[in-house]
């Protein structure tokens, strides 16, 4: 089983971290979170004390510095923006780092030098693609040395959340898999069920189209 930490994930609830990084990573876990993401982008302060406060939680955290054109919001160089995760690895849990990053191969490098958990990632804002690239999507970020394949896509029907459930139902190894936007919000809360590994909540404002707050995912799925 894939770990992140201690953590055996297992429909894991993964609280994203931006601004105000203390309070919010304390109110992740009185929600109910079982893992934190610091997003180092989204933060108005220096990423190394945010990362050493949030671990006082005692959850685990994946490091995560979302480019732009995956939906993130860092707006220096992208060497800046490798040097500045590839710092953060000795004190985290686990890294994301984007399939279509240019320097991904390094960051894989590093995080298993560290013994660091690997998520790969691919966000389509614009569309579900077809069931063949979704699945060669997965398959490229395994072979890049993924331990969690992540694949968020955005639903145009009811149909293309169904189709990432099915993809997510045959996958072989640990996925994580989100359909975004209103059309897929459910799946943040059925794509567990098909064997996603994480499920990614908000505490103050969300980090994605269509994300609930971590304590609703954990009402919702509690009862499922």
């Amino acid at each position: 089983m894939t770990k992140i930490g201690t953590i055996t994930l297992n429909r894991s609830i993964v609280a994203a971290i931006g601004d105000k990084p203390t309070d919010t990573a304390i109110m992740a876990k009185k929600f109910g979170a079982d893992i934190l993401e610091l997003r180092t982008d989204l933060l108005g302060s220096d990423a190394h004390q945010a990362l050493q406060e949030i671990k006082k939680t005692g959850l685990p955290v994946i490091i995560t510095n979302r480019m732009k054109q995956e939906g993130g919001s860092w707006k220096g160089s992208e060497d800046e923006r490798i040097r500045t995760l590839i710092s953060l690895l000795p004190a985290a849990d686990a890294v994301d780092i984007e399939l279509c990053a240019k320097d991904r191969d390094e960051v894989v490098k590093k995080a298993r030098e560290a013994g660091k958990t690997v998520i790969i990632s691919t966000h389509d804002f614009q569309k579900t693609p077809g069931n063949d690239i979704m699945n060669r999507i997965i398959n490229d970020s395994f072979a890049a040395g993924a331990d969690i394949a992540k694949l968020a896509v955005m639903p145009n029907s009811l149909s293309d959340v169904l189709r990432l459930l099915d993809v997510t139902l045959h996958s072989k190894a640990a996925v994580c898999t989100i359909a975004m936007g209103e059309t897929g919000k459910y799946s943040r809360v059925v794509a567990p069920i098909y064997g996603s590994v994480l499920t990614y909540g908000y505490v103050e404002k969300a980090t994605a189209p269509g994300q609930l707050r971590v304590d609703e995912l954990r009402q919702i799925l509690k009862l499922l």
